[in-house]
């Protein structure tokens, strides 16, 4: 079986298929790429042969390198991987640079055979590199696929080729939004970019004609002939120098210097740009060989690529289990939370009932999905035969007896257990002894709330985040009783609305508030320490966190941290740990300070709701210490208080999977992407530096620094997690 074959046609056209065998998508492999270096070498070989296409026997083109090869590539690389890397990279731009070169004399630019691309679909990574190496690239008429380079988004760059050829083609700036932001653009919207160069009907067949009549000029870049100068001006030149100015201010600003691939990719382009093309692209392997050995890329690739999928592809559903595929889900409470639940299911081709005490307020929570078809519509994202689609899905009413024939139920009502407890009777009342259960609930135990159910073992919890439509995960609670079914069912359902669930059971807070609660309090702790909130809020923004612990509160809102707290306190007793947060939380909440819906919390807002900076009452109450804490402490105090109860959370059996604590602390709550995830970030510093890490902030700050016996155990054998729960990992 091949990933690659070829077949000359009577016109001397030589069509080089890509079609890898069992997949849905083209990706490459370091086999597949030995197989299309020979089948150009034969091709360029053959007097038959008058050009070749490269071309797909799928739908798509190609969704670009096999990441798992990727990800395994320093380990591949022999006894000295920075070596082994970069010849192995070298290899790959040998095979591209042939293509582009395709036989012509080095002296005189000519003898060469023209070489084009023809994409049916989808190209993105190496899959759109390959394409920028040919002469001339057509692409199919079809507004659903989509051409690219999202390489960034995983911790590391284009390395081949592709960042180099798109800056020569188009320019530094007008390529930064495809290299630094990963923009994925329609066919037409990248012939306009400048990406690709023709759409049409049928790319093979454009493509062949093309090849039959194209001259040596035709198939010559740019970049090799003589007198090239590169679009925007090179560094030197003082647009270029400007671009390059901008862009640097650009990149850290957006990533605060906590992503590796961002800054080499800009170096790569900066230092390539000044040297002729081949060494370029030296310079493009070096620096991406010192991405492939920042731990940041290899666990930014676990986690965000090869784990994402693993557990969007099912790798937790309880096995033996059929289908469960979700046919009509009745959504109970059509306010903020139950309205998004409702809109994503309609979206996902599932019928939805939107019940709630009142026929206004069920018809609120379905006008939600209507002004988000609008916004669609205005930005030409959906049709109005798409909105009227999706809303003739959802039937808003107050009555029960429409869920009769619902196979799954979310309830998404007042977070009150007697009121949970009501709404799950009459449920009971009227569906199928088959129909599962859920109850979106971000911290009330699952086991008790499904107390109230007549099925126990099909009742489950399913945590969304709030938006909906935006947020990525889903945390499905598995309670003391919850039977393999209702997880299969969760989990399905999930699959289907497009996002990404972990599966974790029953504890407080369950896993996700666990962790950000802590980050939270430690912020809120600082600053009745008389820790300068401004040092909080950038330390917390400089290590990778979207959001300071400061500001996250004022999203999340001061009153709702309030109610948590008092709700912890009731529950634990004398072994409540937050009773110094709660001072200022309280204080707080006493001065109507309840963050930005209040236009007043720990930053101030205008009147629409803007920040306006971090609010001088609060540090009037709180004043700043005349010394302060270094930028690493304030860093460690706020990273370590998070990951720490991911260990914990990994020792209580409520994780199951280490890979879902990393992918579910990334998606759920941003836990600094470029470190993989907490229990990554852990294996970055090593078990016994972090466990002598939590010893020294033990003694500082308290007890919740202290080493869990798994960190210290793992410390003691020079364990990471992903060596001694490897066997999950593996099964990505």
């Amino acid at each position: 079986m091949t990933d690659f074959t070829s077949a000359t046609d009577a016109d001397g056209v030589a069509v080089i298929t890509w079609d890898v065998p069992g997949k849905s998508m083209n990706v490459l492999s370091l086999e597949g790429l030995e197989e299309l270096d020979g089948l150009v070498d034969a091709a360029l070989a053959d007097e038959a042969v008058k050009g070749i296409v490269i071309t797909s026997g799928k739908d798509t083109f190609a969704g670009g390198m096999d990441l798992n090869i990727i990800a395994k590539m320093k380990d591949m690389a022999g006894d000295d991987p920075a070596k082994g890397l970069f010849e192995g990279v070298m290899r790959m731009h040998g095979v591209l640079r042939k293509i582009e070169r395709a036989g012509m004399d080095p002296k005189t630019n000519k003898g060469g055979k023209p070489v084009a691309a023809a994409l049916p679909g989808t190209a993105l990574g190496i899959g759109l590199e390959l394409p920028l190496s040919t002469h001339r690239i057509f692409a199919a008429d079809n507004p659903k696929a989509k051409i690219g380079l999202p390489e960034i988004m995983v911790g590391i760059f284009p390395g081949a080729g592709g960042t180099t050829r798109l800056v020569r083609k188009m320019g530094a700036m007008a390529a930064s939004p495809f290299l630094l932001e990963g923009k994925l653009s329609a066919p037409a919207k990248a012939k306009s970019a400048g990406i690709i160069d023709e759409v049409v009907e049928d790319p093979l067949a454009a493509a062949k004609a093309w090849v039959l009549t194209a001259k040596d000029a035709d198939i010559l870049k740019p970049w090799d002939a003589k007198g090239y100068k590169m679009p925007g001006g090179a560094p030197y030149h003082p647009a270029g120098f400007m671009t390059f100015v901008g862009a640097s201010a650009m990149v850290n600003g957006k990533t605060k210097g906590v992503y590796p691939a961002a800054k080499a990719l800009l170096s790569a382009v900066y230092e390539g740009a000044l040297v002729p093309f081949e060494t370029a692209l030296k310079i493009e392997a070096r620096w991406f060989t010192n991405i492939l050995m920042n731990p940041s890329s290899g666990a930014m690739i676990r986690s965000l690529f090869i784990n994402k999928e693993a557990l969007e592809k099912g790798a937790v559903r309880p096995e033996g289990v059929p289908d469960q595929r979700v046919r009509k889900v009745g959504v109970l409470g059509a306010g903020m939370m139950g309205a998004g639940i409702a809109l994503v299911s309609a979206q996902a081709g599932i019928e939805v009932v939107l019940i709630d005490q009142k026929q206004e307020a069920a018809d609120r929570g379905k006008a939600y999905t209507e002004s988000f078809m609008d916004k669609g519509i205005a930005k030409k994202k959906a049709t109005p035969e798409k909105k009227a689609e999706v809303l003739g899905r959802i039937t808003a009413t107050t009555d029960y007896a429409a869920l009769a024939d619902a196979d799954l139920i979310i309830e998404a009502v007042f977070e009150d257990p007697k009121v949970k407890a009501e709404v799950t009777k009459a449920v009971d009342a009227v569906t199928s002894d088959d129909c599962i259960f859920a109850t979106n609930t971000s911290t009330l135990p699952i086991s008790e709330l499904a107390k109230a159910s007549k099925n126990p073992e099909q009742f489950i919890g399913i945590h969304f985040f709030s938006p909906v439509e935006k947020m990525m995960l889903v945390e499905i609670i598995r309670g003391k009783e919850t039977g393999d079914r209702a997880v299969a069912k969760a989990l399905d359902y999930v699959r289907q609305i497009r996002k990404t669930p972990i599966v974790v059971n029953d504890a407080r807070f369950f896993y996700a508030n666990r962790c950000i609660i802590p980050y939270i309090n430690e912020g809120i702790r600082m600053v009745k320490e008389g820790v300068a909130p401004a040092l909080i809020e950038n330390a917390a923004k400089l290590v990778g966190m979207p959001l300071g612990p400061l500001q996250l509160v004022d999203e999340t809102s001061i009153d709702l941290g309030a109610k948590i707290a008092r709700a912890t306190r009731a529950a634990m007793g004398d072994a409540y740990p937050d009773g110094e947060v709660d001072e200022v939380i309280f204080w707080m909440e006493d001065e109507g300070r309840l963050g930005r819906k209040a236009k007043a919390g720990f930053y101030d807002y205008d009147d629409a709701g803007k920040r306006q900076g971090l609010s001088e009452a609060v540090k009037a109450k709180y004043p700043e210490a005349d010394a302060q804490p270094s930028l690493t402490d304030v860093q460690h105090r706020l990273l370590f208080v998070q990951s720490l109860e991911a260990v914990r959370a990994l020792e209580d059996g409520v994780l199951m999977d280490i890979r879902e604590g990393d992918v579910g602390a990334i998606l759920g709550w941003g836990f600094a992407p470029w470190s993989g995830g907490p229990l990554s970030w852990l294996d970055m510093l090593g078990a016994a530096y972090a466990a002598e890490r939590c010893d020294a902030l033990e003694e500082a700050y308290g007890p919740r620094f202290h080493c869990p016996d798994l960190l210290r155990d793992m410390a003691s054998k020079s364990q990471g997690f992903y060596g001694r729960f490897g066997t999950q990992a593996d099964a990505a």
